[in-house]
């Protein structure tokens, strides 16, 4: 009888055990999640405040009244429209070179049997190694030489040259396709463009995806590049057009305004990761898993 209540008592706790850690696992995500999206809520609040909000202490998260009138005067500032757009060139060009290159060079070392190939794909992947800033200086050289300088030239082209990590990240997804349907496909006298085109492409968009996410959200934050080879204003993205904002206010800078300003540059970016998240998460699963 007594062990009849014990089993009793330890099958009715295991339901209140799971929903214990359930609970606390909730918390601490719900947690976690305020803290890194902290910077972000604190961007959006202070650009509805007024001066006196901003600096209010304890901090206000909700402000009261709400001041909208801070986007339009802002975004009126300085020309935001012309820096917006020179960023879409920008990015959307540099994502087709992106998607164009690292899609033809990562088949070739997943799919062709080549002599050297593994040698050329560990010197291709070391050059993830270098950072940018090593390469910066010889990299301006070679482009005032070529006369690319206050030009997109030096922001673009490059991504249509291969980039290591996108080759690395769509070369470990080409080899999770199985090479079956490769080899029916040359069986039928398909040529290995073809095969790209026709059944690997269709197949990899997930990575593809990602791997024009990731580009697109690279050069829309992109400061130093522009930083280094633009020099006229009328080119600016919006990374440097920020950074002109910041510099017109000087000493009187106004947080509300700023961050306003800093809203609407990155809310196009939120918007396009809201739209293709599915993809995006898709694709970073299957090649985080299968690669």
């Amino acid at each position: 009888m007594r062990e009849d209540s014990i089993l009793k008592q330890w099958r009715f706790s295991i339901p209140l055990l799971k929903i214990i850690q359930r609970t606390l696992l909730y918390v601490l995500l719900i947690a976690l999640s305020l803290i890194f999206a902290g910077p972000l809520l604190w961007m959006i609040s202070t650009s509805l405040k007024t001066d006196p909000q901003v600096y209010h202490v304890p901090p206000i998260w909700i402000p009261n009244p709400i001041r909208l009138a801070n986007y339009p005067e802002a975004l009126s500032a300085r020309p935001f429209g012309l820096y917006t757009m020179n960023t879409l060139k920008y990015a959307l060009s540099s994502v087709l070179g992106v998607v164009l290159s690292n899609s033809l060079v990562a088949y070739g070392f997943a799919r062709i049997q080549w002599p050297g190939r593994d040698v050329f794909f560990f010197i291709c992947i070391s050059a993830m190694m270098i950072p940018f800033q090593v390469r910066m200086i010889p990299l301006y050289l070679i482009f005032k030489e070529l006369g690319w300088l206050n030009t997109y030239k030096p922001l673009i082209i490059p991504t249509y040259l291969g980039m290591p990590y996108y080759i690395f990240l769509l070369r470990q997804f080409y080899l999770t396709i199985p090479q079956e349907l490769s080899d029916a496909a040359r069986v039928d006298g398909c040529s290995h463009l073809g095969i790209l085109l026709r059944i690997i492409l269709p197949l990899a968009k997930p990575a593809i995806a990602v791997v024009a996410l990731l580009q697109f959200m690279a050069a829309w934050d992109n400061f130093l590049g522009p930083l280094i080879y633009l020099s006229d204003e009328s080119l600016y993205p919006i990374a440097l057009g920020l950074r002109q904002f910041r510099t017109a206010f000087q000493e009187e800078l106004m947080w509300p305004y700023m961050m306003a300003a800093s809203t609407a540059t990155i809310a196009p970016v939120i918007l396009i990761f809201f739209f293709v998240q599915r993809t995006f998460v898709e694709g970073i699963t299957i090649t985080g898993i299968k690669g």
